[in-house]
């Protein structure tokens, strides 16, 4: 290496701070993911017998909730149309196992034109996801103040 003259830049990069703030977002990012995936707010109906949902990537979660919005996974769809073209590219065509969970106070009708659609577009996949006695007993006694 030559030494540089007095007054003359320097053109090295110096990459350690760089390094430093890399691994600090890192670092927030793995801590932050993991509060990001939550799921959504619906109140499943109770059965007796209830598996578990498989823990693998193959699988997509359509939400119907209370006030009728539509969501598959987190993002949210506008009308039933939109909705079968969402299950023909992201489920069937990827053979995608679907789950559809929807609150216990959603008209029964609004469920079955749902299930008739995932139908039409051809899904054999389907889960129905509930939630055992047991857990929503322990659930009620935690928390006292929710009916």
């Amino acid at each position: 290496m030559q030494a540089s003259k007095p007054g003359s830049f320097v053109s090295e990069i110096n990459v350690t701070p760089f390094v430093d703030v890399m691994l600090v977002m890192l670092i927030i990012f793995m801590v932050a993911t993991p509060m990001m995936s939550e799921g959504l707010d619906v109140n499943l109906p109770q059965s007796k017998q209830v598996e578990v949902l498989p823990t693998d990537a193959d699988h997509m979660m359509l939400t119907v909730r209370r006030d009728g919005a539509i969501f598959l996974d987190q993002y949210r769809v506008d009308d039933l149309e939109q909705l079968e073209g969402y299950l023909k590219s992201l489920v069937k065509d990827k053979n995608k196992t679907l789950f559809l969970q929807a609150d216990k106070e959603v008209p029964y009708g609004i469920v079955v034109d749902v299930m008739g659609r995932i139908k039409a577009v051809g899904i054999e996949k389907l889960g129905v996801v509930a939630e055992s006695m047991q857990t929503a007993a322990a659930a009620a006694k935690a928390a006292p103040g929710r009916k």
